[in-house]
């Protein structure tokens, strides 16, 4: 890491979406770039708990997963229509091919790819994952991983969480993508 930020006004071009697994630190890595970059975190979990009512764990469970993935679908592509921001995405939201094409099309995505070991560490004590709501949820966590690193591989940018790393530092990672992809530019705007 170590690189500098340059001086001078630090300015989003696109949004940023963050994916990856539950743990692998999307919202906190999220929350690290708005502050930096002076930008709205957009979180669309928490949207749809907004707009429902109700939380992911009971929405699972009053409707279903895919209903829920239909609401988080919708939700994304009304966050995608403002200003651009940093969006935290539900771990599930990059599996569906709908979902990845208007993610791609509209923004810069970056996987944060973190191993089980590190994922568990950070979900095991987390009860509101509605997913791990089984007789062994780190045999679920490894099961969901193992399913969904295909598709999280899909994504343009990778940062490959450590498990030593500080917030700041994993955000760096993304910052040096995204400095290098011009979703971040640096300077005077232009008028």
């Amino acid at each position: 890491m170590g690189e500098s930020v340059p001086q001078g006004e630090m300015r989003l071009t696109r949004s940023v979406v963050l994916v990856g697994m539950m743990g692998a630190g999307k919202t906190a890595i999220g929350r690290a770039l708005a502050a930096t970059l002076n930008v709205e975190l957009r979180d669309s979990d928490a949207e749809i708990v907004k707009s429902a009512r109700l939380s992911i764990a009971e929405i699972f469970d009053k409707y279903d997963e895919a209903f829920f993935r239909e609401k988080e679908g919708q939700v994304i592509a009304r966050l995608l229509q403002g200003p651009p921001c940093i969006l935290s995405t539900g771990g599930g939201a990059w599996l569906s091919e709908v979902n990845r094409a208007m993610l791609t099309a509209k923004a810069s995505v970056v996987w944060l790819e973190a191993d089980l070991d590190l994922l568990w560490s950070r979900v095991k004590h987390k009860s509101h994952r509605p997913l791990l709501r089984t007789s062994d949820p780190k045999a679920t966590l490894a099961e969901l991983l193992e399913a969904r690193t295909p598709a999280y591989a899909l994504a343009p940018h990778k940062v490959r969480v450590a498990p030593h790393w500080s917030i700041d530092q994993t955000a760096d990672a993304v910052m040096m993508i995204l400095r290098a992809t011009g979703t971040v530019t640096t300077g005077a705007r232009a008028e």
